[in-house]
């Protein structure tokens, strides 16, 4: 009896997985970052949210896309959506700037409202935590990849897990990327 009591407890482990300390980890609720202000970003405040993570860069031929990401976040931003911009440098240094200098250019620019974190480093020996989540299966338990370019974004579900990677040259604006916020 006790013998079918543990392949039935082993069975079921299997099937229905047992929720751990490592689960949570497997959200992007475990991050705490600094914004371009110095101040702490609590991703735990987002539960609930879709979230678009996107590394951004200031002089990329691609940097115009902050422009489409700002309309997004004006057309959404009070649903349960949220962008987090997160800048640079990995890239051709396209974003050379100090915080306080890609502050004033996403200002000044494009009128950016959206949270715009510290500038980190998402490839490399020096790729920072949030990135290794975004970029690795073991981290995030849905998908490996990597960061190809400035502006890959990165959609996260309301649950804070990885939901979809969406290519730096796919435009926030995409289809594919409405009907995910919208749905």
């Amino acid at each position: 009896m006790k013998f079918r009591i543990l392949i039935l407890i082993t069975f079921m482990v299997k099937i229905f997985g047992v929720q751990g300390q490592n689960d949570t980890n497997k959200t992007i609720y475990q991050f705490k970052v600094a914004n371009l202000e110095g101040d702490e970003f609590d991703f735990n405040t987002l539960k609930g949210k879709k979230i678009m993570i996107v590394n951004t860069a200031s002089k990329c031929g691609l940097t115009p896309q902050y422009k489409k990401l700002q309309e997004l976040y004006e057309k959404y931003g009070n649903e349960n959506f949220e962008i987090v911009g997160f800048p640079a440098n990995n890239f051709l240094f396209q974003e050379s700037g100090t915080d306080e200098e890609i502050a004033a250019f996403c200002e000044k620019n494009y009128g950016v409202t959206f949270p715009m974190m510290s500038k980190i480093s998402v490839k490399g020996s020096s790729m920072h935590p949030i990135y290794k989540f975004l970029t690795q299966e073991a981290k995030n338990g849905v998908i490996s990849s990597s960061v190809s370019w400035n502006f890959q974004k990165y959609l996260i579900n309301t649950d804070g897990q990885l939901a979809r990677v969406v290519s730096p040259r796919t435009q926030p604006d995409d289809p594919k990327v409405i009907s995910w916020i919208e749905n």
